[in-house]
Parts: structure tokens; sequence; C-alpha cells
């Protein structure tokens, strides 16, 4: 388990991301994180935006659906 303080800047609420939380995230400073409401109440940090990780699996059973016709057109 890693603890993060959230702390005011301004008018906002910052969380400080450890080394070892960005490690496990596989992020760097300057990139996104989304969060994601779990089943159980909690928070996923992803970065990745799973709304567009959604669409694009919905895309590739489409293409993959429709592979020939794709073909045919290309």
């Amino acid at each position: 388990m890693i603890e993060a303080k959230i702390r005011k800047v301004g008018n906002s609420a910052v969380m400080t991301l450890s080394t070892e939380m960005l490690a496990l995230l596989d992020a760097k400073e300057g990139d996104t994180l989304y969060a994601v409401r779990t089943d159980d109440g909690g928070l996923k940090l992803m970065t990745e935006n799973p709304e567009l990780q959604a669409a694009l699996a919905a895309a590739e059973i489409v293409m993959d659906e429709n592979r020939d016709l794709l073909q045919a057109l290309a």
C-alpha cells in the first residue's frame, strides 16, 4: 500500500505522486491520468483513456465482423 496526502494549492486540492507510484502506473511528469470509479466504490487510476479504449475495442469487433467487406472497399 502506498500512501499519498492531499494538500491545498491555490483553489485546488493536489495529490503528489511519489516516484514509486509513477513507476507502478508506468507514468511520468506531464502524462494524463484517468480516474475510474470501480464497482466497489474505489478509484482506479489509469494512464490510458478508458472511453477511448472501449471505443477502439468496439471498432475492432466491427472490423473483424466485416473484414471481407472492408478489404473489398480498400
